[in-house]
């Protein structure tokens, strides 16, 4: 698994290309032959990039669900729509597809935003809303996902 750090800005073009970040575009490298899969994400407003290898990683899991049960065909539908195979141009530029510009409303300003293997990117009025925490306490978040988890010997969690 590749572990992408950084959140970083850009300005999406007339034609819907956004310029890799130079930082970004290095971290992907070696991703950058086997292309992405750009989604729509689960739970936010934003698309997700996947690398091609963490894309097949997520298509193992999802192919071990029984399409023979109603809910998890329903599944794999949704997690699956408007999904489409995209490339970083020569020049270091993303086309995003105009139906996926229209799911995540994104218009001018741009924020690529690491999440762990994949990338979110997000409209960054959006981006600024969702983690402004007016509808969350992010302190009372990490207790609730991160206070149970201590593997390490180092007291640290």
């Amino acid at each position: 698994m590749n572990t992408i750090v950084g959140t970083y800005e850009c300005k999406v073009d007339a034609k819907g290309r956004l310029m890799m970040p130079a930082p970004l575009k290095k971290q992907l490298a070696s991703s950058l032959q086997d292309g992405f899969v750009l989604k729509r994400s689960v739970f936010q407003q934003c698309l997700e990039l996947y690398p091609m290898d963490e894309w097949n990683l997520m298509m193992q899991k999802i192919n071990k669900l029984n399409r023979f049960v109603k809910k998890n065909n329903d599944f794999i539908r949704r997690f699956t729509a408007g999904v489409k195979v995209v490339e970083i141009d020569a020049l270091g530029r993303l086309l995003v597809p105009k139906d996926l510009v229209g799911f995540s409303g994104i218009s001018k300003d741009v924020v690529f935003s690491s999440a762990v293997n994949i990338v979110e990117i997000w409209d960054k009025d959006l981006y600024e809303k969702s983690i402004s925490g007016e509808d969350m306490d992010f302190a009372d978040l990490a207790e609730e996902v991160m206070g149970n988890i201590n593997d390490d010997d180092n007291g640290i969690s």
